[in-house]
């Protein structure tokens, strides 16, 4: 394999750990601090980012980022610091990591700090289609009971994603569609940053959605692919402390399954 081969196979890992998580109800303590089973929720994302082969993992810190830091530093040495204050959303937490990755070539996963039940083989299976597809970025989707609220993802008949249309904008057919966008990406990394470059804050909020960049691929006429996660299980992030609670359930069912 040529040397500019393998540069291309390499992963980055972005993760977002920036937020207070004020649906926690705890504001002294950041959201990707809370405990699942004794370790905070960050520490199950640091672990996947490693067993997924990430060769450079840059973590974008803000609300308690000392404590957060302090973490990781003991528990996943090596891993890249970039501070993101204030908070301006979430295409502005990644435009944070533009020097971290500025020698980096490959894909870059961009992933939350509060989603602890991915399972490794999904994202091999997502890098494989993502290579293999020729795509500038590659979405992990899942099939939802009821999808209400969701962002459904739209694809042609060659299963292209041909746009993303949030819940209160869609057509009543697009409403029919249960693939739902988890907000998990993989992105060819130079082509990440060109989108990031043209993102607007034209919102009341003035923050940079990272979901923004897909409208300037498309316009672009690029690739654009999805992977549907076989579980839907596994694209949960935590946000309340009921969910925190379901994914301690999930937990307990999957050791019990593997131990049997």
């Amino acid at each position: 394999m040529s040397e500019s081969s393998k540069k291309q196979e390499s992963l980055a890992t972005v993760i977002m750990a920036a937020g207070m998580g004020t649906r926690m109800k705890r504001p002294d303590l950041a959201k990707v601090m809370f405990e699942l089973r004794g370790k905070p929720l960050v520490h199950y994302v640091a672990d996947f980012a490693r067993a997924i082969g990430s060769e450079r993992i840059v973590a974008i810190v803000g609300y308690q980022r000392e404590r957060v830091m302090e973490y990781l530093q003991r528990t996943h040495p090596g891993i890249l610091y970039v501070v993101q204050e204030p908070q301006l959303g979430t295409g502005h937490a990644v435009m944070q990591t533009e020097a971290a990755l500025n020698d980096f070539s490959g894909s870059v996963l961009v992933l939350s700090g509060d989603v602890p039940l991915l399972q490794p083989q999904t994202m091999e299976t997502m890098l494989q289609l993502h290579r293999s597809s020729g795509a500038v970025a590659t979405m992990l989707t899942a099939d939802l009971e009821d999808p209400s609220g969701y962002g459904r993802v739209i694809r042609n008949g060659s299963g292209i994603v041909e746009k993303i249309v949030e819940h209160r904008d869609a057509s009543p057919d697009e409403l029919q569609q249960r693939e739902i966008n988890s907000g998990i990406y993989l992105f060819k990394k130079e082509r990440l940053f060109d989108g990031l470059k043209h993102l607007t804050p034209h919102n009341a909020q003035n923050e940079y959605y990272l979901t923004d960049v897909f409208a300037y691929f498309w316009k672009q006429r690029w690739t654009v692919a999805a992977f549907k996660a076989p579980n839907a299980d596994e694209i949960q992030g935590i946000n309340t402390v009921e969910q925190l609670e379901q994914a301690q359930r999930i937990l307990d069912t999957r050791q019990r399954a593997t131990a049997q």
